[in-house]
Formats: structure tokens, C-alpha cells, sequence
């Protein structure tokens, strides 16, 4: 097997790494892995029964959770944040996730903590068929403080040329189905620090619960990729959205074609505790928060209001929540959240 990850010093600890996790790395692959291609790259088949494969191509991180995962060891679910990330991403344009590549950038090579990471991230491709098919470990010392990290990835997906959700079909009369999220996922993390790690214990209890604030915020990210593709085999969409940085405004409002609005009805969903706990804390305004945070709501499909159940249905089958929160209007490109 090729040594898929490497470091630029210390060869015997990175040896010792890829003896780790090599074996891990493979139970991802599928048949369509070509294994021995070469050393400086990983093959890929298009899986079969596309007729015009088009790949898509999604870039993405983890960001400032990293780093409250760092200080308290829970590093855990971070693999699933970092699929999720990428893999939501290529689902918004409506293509199956069928492989990615990840990057570890660390100040020096602890082999056991960078392990654990691998280990999440190779569970996450296989729990969602997402090969990995390699990917860097790269120590930065000089530039990443001591045990600092950070985590990125590149992924790919595939749809038939024509199925692709461009977002163009968007009309007034859609409505707007959102799927739920019952944590932060990875956004927002750079107000969380501001808020918490400077004025709170991370393990405290968080309130009403009988876990730790840093268990509660660092909760990994449902991946919602193979939910969205199973809804897409029901019935059409107009438009997708992953609702990341900038929140449901931002989210929606990037796929809005010229003429279109949305109004967002905010008692269509239960906001989940963590956020009113976050906004009690530091006395953030409903503005910002939405602006910050999913409020959850961490995916978004548009479509006609006759094919709502069954985009519905397709979401539940995956065990997500999912219900119709608002529609789309005539307008300039605004989202209204009332």
C-alpha cells in the first residue's frame, strides 16, 4: 500500500502512524477504488448507472471547534464534523458523496491524539459510503503553535448531468423546507470562544442537562448528504441550501434567483436549548443569532408545496426531523424570519 499520509519529519513516527490507520483507511473502500494507481494519488471509478456523470467537488473544514476539542480532549466527533462539512456541501447541488481526501495541518506529530482523529474521520466515510481514499498529516512547526490542529478536506460527488440543483427553478409559491439540527455543528465556534472558554468551566453542567458544557457544544454534525439524496429519488427540488456561515439568512439567501424572497416563520421548529443557552449568556440579540448560528435548521430544500411530503418522508426514512418553515414570495433576494 502507498504511505497515503506523511509528515515532513520525525519518518518513524510517521511510519508508526500509517501502520495505525492504513487498515482503516481501506475499510472505506469500495470496489470502485483502483488501490495500487500510484503513490502521489488516489483513482476513483464512477459508479455505475450514471449516464452523464458530472463530478462535483467540495472543500471544507472544521474550523474554531478544533480548538475547544483540543483543550478538552474530545476530539472524538470531529471526523463526522469534517464530512459533514464537505459532504452537505456537494448534496446542496444535488450529487452523491463518493470520496474524500482530508489534510491534518498539527504543530508536531502526537501519534495518538492525530490516530483518534483518523479513526473518527474513517468511521464517519463509512458509516455514510464515502471512501477515503487518502489524504496529509503535515507537522507546521514554527507556523501551528505546540499542540494546535487543523482539520480540512476535499471532497467529491457525482450527479447525472440535468439533475443537478442549480437553484434556478426557484419560484414564488415554494415552500421552504427545513431539516432540524439539534447542536451547533461547526459554525459560530469563533462567538462560542468569546462567550464560554474565557468566563465559563468547560466542564461545568450545562444547564438542564447532565453533561458538561464542552460534551454539549461539541456534539459531532449529522451528516445530512444521503438523506438528501434519498429525497431527491421522490421528487424534485427547486433549490437546496447547507446551512452554514451566516446562518438561515445567509444560507437561504445565496440561492434566491433575481425576483424572490423568503419568509422564514421562526415557531415552525423548537429551537434547541443550546442556543437559547448561548444567547442568555451573552445577551445576543435574535438578529445576530440567526445571523451566527443554524438555530436548528442545518439544511434547507425548496420545492413546490405539492412535493413537500414527500421530500418530507424521504428525511424521516433517515431518522431527520424535517417540516415545511416558511415559503417563497416575490422580492429582492431578502429572508424575512418573523
Amino acid at each position: 500500500m502507498s504511505i497515503i499520509y506523511r509528515a515532513d519529519a520525525h519518518d518513524d513516527t510517521s511510519a508508526e502512524l500509517v501502520d495505525r490507520i492504513g487498515w482503516r483507511l481501506e475499510s472505506t473502500w469500495t470496489d470502485d477504488v483502483l488501490a495500487d494507481f500510484g503513490g502521489f494519488a488516489a483513482a476513483l471509478r464512477v459508479p455505475p448507472g450514471y449516464v452523464k456523470p458530472v463530478l462535483v467537488v467540495a472543500t471544507a473544514g472544521v474550523g474554531t471547534k478544533s480548538e475547544i476539542a483540543r483543550v478538552t480532549g474530545l476530539v472524538e466527533g470531529l471526523g463526522y464534523d469534517l464530512l459533514a462539512m464537505v459532504a452537505d456541501d456537494l448534496a446542496a447541488a444535488g450529487a452523491m458523496p463518493v470520496a474524500m481526501h482530508d489534510y491534518v495541518a498539527v504543530g508536531y506529530l502526537d501519534v495518538d491524539r492525530v490516530e483518534i482523529l483518523l479513526e473518527s474521520i474513517t468511521d464517519a466515510c463509512a458509516e455514510t459510503d464515502v471512501a477515503l481514499l487518502g489524504g496529509e498529516t503535515m507537522e507546521h512547526p514554527g507556523v501551528i503553535d505546540g499542540d494546535r490542529f487543523g482539520l480540512t478536506a476535499t471532497a467529491i460527488g457525482v450527479v447525472d448531468l440535468g439533475d443537478e440543483i442549480d437553484n434556478s427553478r426557484i419560484e414564488a409559491g415554494d415552500v421552504v423546507i427545513g431539516v432540524h439540527s439539534a447542536n451547533l455543528r461547526t459554525d459560530g465556534f469563533a462567538l462560542v470562544r468569546a462567550l464560554i472558554v474565557d468566563q465559563l468551566d468547560l466542564d461545568a453542567p450545562f444547564p438542564g442537562s447532565d453533561r458538561t458544557f464542552a460534551e454539549t457544544l461539541l456534539d459531532p454534525s449529522v451528516v445530512y448528504a444521503p438523506a438528501v439524496v434519498n429525497a431527491l429519488a421522490r421528487t424534485e427540488a427547486h433549490g437546496l441550501a447547507h446551512i452554514r456561515i451566516g446562518g438561515i439568512p445567509q444560507g437561504i439567501g445565496r440561492i434566491l434567483p433575481e425576483g424572490t424572497a423568503a419568509a422564514v416563520e421562526r415557531s415552525r421548529w423548537t429551537v434547541p436549548d443550546v442556543f437559547t443557552v448561548l444567547q442568555d449568556l451573552g445577551s445576543i440579540s435574535d438578529e445576530e443569532m440567526f445571523r451566527t448560528f443554524n438555530m436548528g435548521i442545518g439544511f434547507v430544500a425548496i420545492a413546490p408545496e405539492d412535493d413537500a411530503d414527500r421530500l418530507i418522508k424521504g428525511f424521516n426514512s433517515y431518522d431527520h426531523d424535517a417540516s415545511v418553515i416558511g415559503r417563497i414570495i416575490d422580492g429582492e433576494g431578502t429572508v424575512e424570519i418573523v
